[in-house]
């Protein structure tokens, strides 16, 4: 059977009819508002890349907070260690990203207010090439010592470091790492010297101050289990207020450390562009998370504190950290591995 027009084949209005409806959608999707459009966030797994090895505090307080936040979201949420260079190995990889929501950063507080300051020649800009999304734990130091080094409070042990000059040493994870910057104040404010051991991450510095290769460590609350064990001599907090966990450890500033502050905030990031809707519904889910009893008695075991913020007051402590160790880091010449 033959057609006298062929525009009215039933194949042809069958197509036809569906290029019209599959426009008409596109045309709906694009007067709807961002909101609604965001509400398709996430339709595939989504990774978080913590630029600091396994075992560190990045890394435990980013899989205490991502196993509920893949149940919130409906989506897996892959964690990948990406350490290295002072984390920003892991902090390129995730800027370069596609901005879409689907891979995250997880890092401490360091990566936008101290790496600037200490790597000259960096493969991109933290604060413009990353967003940040929320704040999820501030983070307390925790001056330790090996249990064989011959002192028992902060005060003997700094009259052992003014005796012994550059016969102490200490571990930290890495250049600029808080921990390292904690124990550059402390010499600087107590005038006296150690030699630095950097390692690429927490745990394997934790793990040689355990075997008493290093003398001491300003710890970001990974080793406060090995003090409760007494393989470790937990001498003071390198914190602005003293610990729940230990409130009869004296703060470095109660010792005559003035103004003695080595905190960390730890948070997720993502990269620039990544639509506000989406970093909208990340923070609110994070902040959410935040506020249960399992992720804060996780972060309580690291001597932390679950740190909610929205993203502007996130970014506003970074940049007013920036300063402050800017000015350490210039004055005590820290540079990068």
């Amino acid at each position: 059977m033959t057609h006298k027009n062929a525009s009215q084949h039933p194949i042809l209005l069958r197509r036809r009819l569906a290029g019209a409806l599959a426009l008409a959608a596109l045309a709906g999707a694009a007067l709807l508002p961002a909101g609604a459009r965001a509400q398709a966030y996430p339709a595939k797994p989504i990774k978080v890349v913590v630029n600091f090895p396994a075992g560190g505090a990045a890394d435990q307080i980013a899989r205490a907070v991502t196993v509920p936040l893949q149940a919130a979201l409906g989506q897996p949420v892959v964690v990948e260690n990406r350490g290295g260079a002072g984390g920003n190995i892991g902090g390129e990889a995730v800027a370069k990203s596609q901005a879409d929501g689907y891979t995250l950063l997880m890092s401490s507080g360091g990566m936008v207010s101290v790496n600037p300051h200490i790597y000259p020649k960096m493969p991109f800009d933290p604060v413009k090439d990353l967003v940040p999304v929320a704040a999820a734990a501030r983070v307390l130091v925790f001056l330790e010592v090996r249990p064989t080094l011959p002192v028992n409070t902060i005060q003997e042990f700094l009259a052992y470091l003014k005796a012994n000059p550059g016969k102490v040493s200490f571990g930290t994870p890495g250049n600029g790492s808080s921990p390292h910057l904690a124990a550059e104040m402390l010499k600087s404010q107590a005038n006296v010297f150690a030699v630095h051991v950097p390692y690429r991450g927490a745990a394997p510095a934790m793990q040689d101050l355990l075997g008493g290769q290093v003398d001491f460590m300003f710890d970001p609350g990974i080793g406060l289990q090995h003090v409760k064990a007494n393989k470790l001599r937990l001498l003071a907090v390198g914190s602005a207020k003293r610990s729940p966990l230990f409130p009869d450890v004296p703060t470095l500033d109660e010792v005559g450390l003035k103004g003695f502050d080595a905190d960390t905030l730890f948070g997720f990031y993502a990269p620039a562009g990544t639509p506000a809707e989406v970093v909208t519904k990340l923070n609110r889910e994070i902040n959410k998370i935040l506020a249960t009893a399992p992720v804060q008695e996780r972060i309580a075991a690291l001597g932390g504190e679950p740190a909610p913020m929205a993203p502007k007051e996130f970014h506003d402590r970074a940049m007013s950290d920036s300063k402050r160790f800017g000015a350490l880091i210039k004055a005590r010449n820290i540079t990068g591995d």
